[in-house]
């Protein structure tokens, strides 16, 4: 059980370079100690708390690592906005944005190159939908071929646009995939997908459920975590 708190008063913020950045706390019960992240998007600093725990802690703790915090978010991408010339990654591949303005406003893909028209205002949004729509229809492909390996019905899948998972499977009978996967390599992806799938089976992470992810994905499950530890962030430096 998880249960946000109220952002204190006083110091529910930090400083870090030229930035002021929010301080989240969460109180998680099974927690054993103080966890502290940045969100991938550098928007705000995040503190799990044990039930032991106070805010004003919490809030100290941060601030001791002040200078960790700081190298974390200079180390976060750029941030980008398509452009034409520019690139649109999309599963593992970087395409060159081929804009002009009398071409179809739904986007083709040819060759190396991403094709789109329309007016130039509102060539992100229109992007984005297109890339989500290939997301939502490569996951359920996925999900199709790994619920049949795992002896399951389909189930439903859905997008996502959090900012801390790249998936989630919450009853049983739904699962949902970041769509931002949709530019990483499709082993990335499948893994994702194959490990929510598992979830299906096994709603936690014992030793069954990795025997059964093992057994579905057909790659290595370690190469992509590493993928996503090492890249991941770097999703989410276009389209806001």
């Amino acid at each position: 059980m998880i249960d946000w708190l109220r952002r204190p008063a006083l110091d529910a913020a930090i400083e870090l370079g030229d930035r002021r950045v929010p301080i989240v706390l969460k109180r998680q019960h099974n927690a054993r100690r103080l966890t502290l992240r940045l969100a991938p998007d550098g928007s705000e600093v995040r503190v799990t708390l044990p039930a032991w725990a106070e805010g004003r802690e919490a809030i100290a703790f941060a601030h001791s690592r002040s200078d960790w915090l700081a190298g974390q978010l200079a180390k976060l991408p750029v941030r980008t906005v398509p452009e034409p010339g520019g690139e649109v990654r999309y599963r593992g591949t970087a395409l060159r944005l081929a804009w002009e303005a009398k071409a179809p406003r739904r986007p083709e893909i040819a060759g190396e190159a991403l094709r789109i028209g329309g007016p130039q205002t509102g060539l992100e949004t229109r992007l984005r939908r297109w890339l989500e729509g290939e997301a939502l229809r490569l996951a359920q492909a996925d999900m199709h071929e790994y619920c049949a390996a795992a002896g399951l019905e389909p189930v439903p899948v859905g997008l996502t646009r959090a900012q801390r998972r790249w998936g989630s499977c919450s009853d049983k009978s739904r699962i949902r995939i970041n769509w931002r996967l949709v530019q990483a390599p499709d082993h990335v992806r499948r893994s994702v997908v194959a490990h929510e799938v598992a979830h299906l089976v096994h709603f936690d992470h014992s030793p069954a459920f990795h025997a059964l992810l093992a057994r579905i994905f057909e790659g290595e499950i370690a190469a992509a975590d590493r993928w996503l530890k090492e890249h991941g962030r770097g999703l989410y430096s276009a389209f806001g």
